[in-house]
């Protein structure tokens, strides 16, 4: 009878101890800002005695439930920072529109291993094929994996050195704003530049750009898409040498996927004509 008596008393809490202990623990979760385990223990708990987990199998359940929710929240986050135009995952993507996409290339830079090593990832190919989709899967990958992400169009990145520069320029106690804007940059451990070729640089511009490629070389990680095969990026930034130097310094630590493929606009325009014509 005794036996029994010990076996129901380790299923539950008597309601005073209970109510204690949930109190203090009320008071240590939100000391230690871990509002999961607040949330979870009492639950676990229950689990833990029905089904006989040790001490340490339960600390560690109650330990994943907050640290994959500190994570969650991390990266999402992350994801509202990086200026996505669209939240695009490469799950979305259609790899069978795209057959000059190696997959196990995109698997490996899915990981996003090339981050801490600070190699970057440059997509080559025509207009319409999923470049920017596919930029904006990797960037999210990488928050995923716990990396600052910067996305925007070369244009725009050009417009917010150009900014730091003139202020620099125009005011004394600005001076070295350029460089400090690179260095605010830089604490992202991948920048996404979409869209380079597709609007030439003037001479200023282009400067701009480099300044931007070779800070971050070896340092931080650069993502970019272009419609325009490399031998063609003199034509965009009005220099030849310029281009060279630069195209060097991306492609030093990089993965380089030249992409050939129909536009989705365009396969999906005759996709529309061919339903029209079976009318």
């Amino acid at each position: 009878m005794a036996t029994k008596t010990t076996a129901t008393t380790t299923n539950a809490l008597p309601d005073g101890l209970s109510s204690n202990l949930g109190s203090k623990l009320a008071y240590l979760t939100r000391v230690l800002k871990t509002p999961t385990i607040g949330r979870v223990w009492e639950d676990l708990a229950a689990q833990a005695r029905d089904a006989n987990w040790s001490h340490e199998e339960y600390l560690t359940a109650v330990l994943e439930r907050q640290v994959a929710d500190r994570e969650s929240a991390g990266t999402m986050m992350r994801v509202r920072t990086a200026h996505f135009p669209h939240v695009k995952t490469l799950e979305d993507f259609n790899l069978d529109h795209l057959p000059s996409l190696r997959k196990d290339v995109l698997a490996h830079l899915a990981t996003a291993m090339f981050v801490p090593k600070a190699d970057n990832v440059v997509l080559l190919g025509p207009p319409g094929i999923g470049k920017t989709h596919l930029a904006i899967g990797l960037g999210i990958k990488a928050t995923q994996a716990g990396h600052s992400v910067l996305f925007d169009t070369a244009t725009n990145w050009i417009a917010r050195l150009g900014r730091a520069h003139h202020a620099g320029a125009l005011r004394a106690h600005h001076a070295g704003a350029l460089e400090l804007e690179l260095k605010k940059i830089r604490r992202y451990r991948l920048i996404i530049i979409d869209e380079v070729g597709y609007i030439p640089f003037d001479t200023d511009a282009a400067n701009l750009f480099f300044q931007l490629v070779a800070s971050r070389y070896e340092q931080a990680s650069v993502m970019v898409t272009s419609n325009l095969p490399f031998g063609r990026w003199g034509e965009v930034f009005g220099d030849e040498v310029v281009a060279e130097a630069m195209i060097d310094r991306l492609v030093h630590h990089a993965e380089v996927l030249t992409l050939a493929g129909d536009s989705y606009r365009t396969r999906a325009r005759r996709e529309l004509l061919a339903k029209d014509r079976d009318k």
